[in-house]
């Protein structure tokens, strides 16, 4: 009687040990599992999810590169902003940062240049006067003139591409450069001016009214 139980205790002790190590395994943390390598083969996620966040956060802003919009300089203007429209009209039309340039003096001349400005300096600029856009002032030839006239162009080709409406002039300061001044095709306002360089290509150009278009120095 005694043996069996003491038997009867030891089944008792072992079963208990039993269901205690279970337990145990139950309560381990799942960590070990978690961190576990990703199988070859298989996206690793963290790195996806990183790859998205900046795609997310390197998108282009407006006014990066060229801009957005730079093949919309008309003889009328520059997309729905048109010559003789307010600064206002201008930065809709563009979309993007225009900087905060203000006149030395109210009604004063003065641009509007996309923002962040390069080592290189504006690409392209709207000259303001009397709060009105009155010109606007290209040295990037990604952008092209109405009819198709580009920086680094040859003289002779931009004489080509407006036959009958050129007026060609002197450079202020290059003895070798020349000035091309091209009117619009309907008799409109707004006039084209090239100036060359001592290699006879385009060298800069400007698209606005009279007199701004004709200022030498810009603002200046």
């Amino acid at each position: 009687m005694r043996l069996q139980t003491t038997l009867l205790a030891l089944a008792v002790a072992a079963l208990c040990a039993c269901d205690a190590s279970r337990d145990r395994a139950s309560d381990a943390p799942a960590s070990s599992a978690g961190n576990a390598a990703p199988a070859e083969g298989a996206p690793d996620r963290s790195a996806a999810d990183a790859a998205g966040a900046g795609a997310a956060g390197g998108a282009a802003t407006p006014g990066d590169a060229a801009g957005p919009g730079t093949d919309q300089v008309s003889f009328e203007g520059f997309g729905a902003a048109r010559l003789g429209d307010s600064a206002d009209a201008v930065r809709q039309a563009w979309g993007g940062d225009l900087g905060d340039a203000q006149p030395a003096e109210p009604a004063g001349c003065h641009y509007l240049i996309p923002q962040p400005l390069g080592a290189e300096g504006y690409r392209i600029a709207f000259m303001i006067e009397g709060d009105r856009l009155v010109r606007i002032d290209v040295r990037d030839a990604a952008v092209a003139a109405p009819g198709g006239a580009r920086l680094g162009m040859a003289g002779d080709a931009v004489r080509a591409l407006y036959q009958g409406r050129v007026e060609e002039q002197p450079h202020k300061y290059d003895p070798q450069g020349r000035v091309l001044r091209v009117t619009a095709p309907d008799g409109g306002p707004g006039v084209l001016v090239f100036e060359l360089d001592a290699d006879g290509r385009v060298d800069e150009w400007r698209l606005g009214l009279p007199p701004q278009v004709d200022y030498v120095e810009g603002c200046s």
